[in-house]
């Protein structure tokens, strides 16, 4: 059987205005269109990798092999599935995400989608070093692919791969930073870039004559050099369990756990606590039954309740203004902080919240 014609590359460029605001989206959020203009790459969207070309005799062996008693890897069986949805000419691209965006024609969002599951694999291939499995970053691409369905606009008149290679690149890199290492790398733009090119620019200096400082990696990735060193010392250290066993002095088995502090309170610091919460309450009460008419009604539904209600409902209750109630409650408080002081020798250093305000 003759080898089928392979296609010819199609470069599409990517207007530089969706380009700019599309590389924000390192947090999954919605592109726009609106951001500042910087250089779009070049976007290959026809073809995967020369080792994921198959011709249709091998397709047709994969096929008749699905019986074997030894299953093919997962991964050349994903690979071999994809290659059965055909591609979309840009024509067809358009007519597609019309429908899901006109009509929201779920039919038309799988075509989109299956269509362009070639481009999700050749982006995570460029980061397949960084992981053990490529079909994590395969699934986690396949995610923003499908979120670039639901926001692409058709008309902007660019093609949806370009569009939706930022997806793409958005959800691999974010699965690569949540599981790099057990405690999250790369909360900040800063961290996010120093994550991907600090290796790569000490490499680089170090080729070219330079000691790889800190000063000098952070003039040149544009970053504070104080974000430098601590990258350096976050991506260096190794994550340890808190069940590392730790060499002891009297021979016993002691943990890195061991050693961290517990966050509850011991049982002097529980009964103090709640000692202080009975007092507290029971003065409360106290001072409740010396108000009448407005302020009991202030203190009770502004300063004791969970959900306090608005100064406006308050005042639309006695058809008075929202700037009287106002006064009313800070002269309340002020009586409360008063009786305070009379009950407790120390209430300064009570913890009375709305009275300190």
């Amino acid at each position: 059987m003759p080898r089928a014609r392979k296609k010819t590359k199609e470069e599409v460029l990517l207007p530089p205005s969706v380009a700019a605001s599309a590389s924000d989206t390192i947090d999954a959020v919605e592109v726009s269109a609106e951001e500042e203009d910087i250089e779009a790459p070049l976007i290959e969207v026809d073809t995967l990798s020369h080792n994921d070309t198959a011709t249709d005799d091998e397709e047709k062996d994969n096929v008749e092999t699905d019986t074997a008693l030894v299953p093919y890897d997962s991964l050349q069986r994903y690979l071999t599935e994809i290659r059965r949805y055909p591609l979309l000419t840009p024509e067809e691209e358009h007519q597609l995400a019309v429908r899901y965006k006109e009509h929201g024609d779920v039919e038309a969002a799988y075509r989109l989608v299956t269509a362009n599951l070639r481009l999700v694999v050749m982006f995570a291939r460029k980061y397949e070093r960084a992981v053990h499995n490529l079909l994590d970053l395969i699934q986690e691409g396949s995610i923003g692919l499908m979120e670039a369905v639901r926001n692409f606009d058709p008309y902007r008149g660019v093609r949806f791969p370009s569009y939706a290679v930022w997806w793409v690149r958005a959800y691999i890199i974010r699965y690569l930073m949540n599981n790099w290492r057990m405690v999250k790398l790369g909360t900040t733009q800063a961290q996010r870039k120093l994550f991907f090119n600090l290796q790569r620019e000490k490499e680089r200096l170090e080729a070219e004559g330079f000691s790889p400082a800190p000063k000098l990696i952070a003039q040149n990735l544009g970053v504070k050099e104080e974000e430098v060193v601590e990258m350096e010392k976050r991506m260096s250290a190794r994550d340890m369990s808190l069940d590392t066993p730790l060499d002891a002095e009297d021979g016993e088995s002691t943990t890195l756990g061991d050693f961290i502090p517990a966050k509850q309170d011991n049982a002097e610091e529980t009964v103090a606590a709640a000692e202080y919460r009975a007092l507290m309450s029971q003065k409360m009460h106290e001072f409740a039954r010396t108000l009448k008419g407005k302020e009991e009604v202030i203190f009770r539904t502004r300063l004791l309740a969970e959900e306090p209600v608005t100064l406006q409902e308050i005042g639309d209750q006695y058809g008075i203004s929202r700037e009287r109630i106002r006064q009313l409650e800070s002269r309340l408080k002020k009586k409360l902080k008063d009786f305070l002081l009379r009950e407790f020798k120390d209430a300064k250093d009570l913890d009375i919240g709305f009275v300190n305000e």
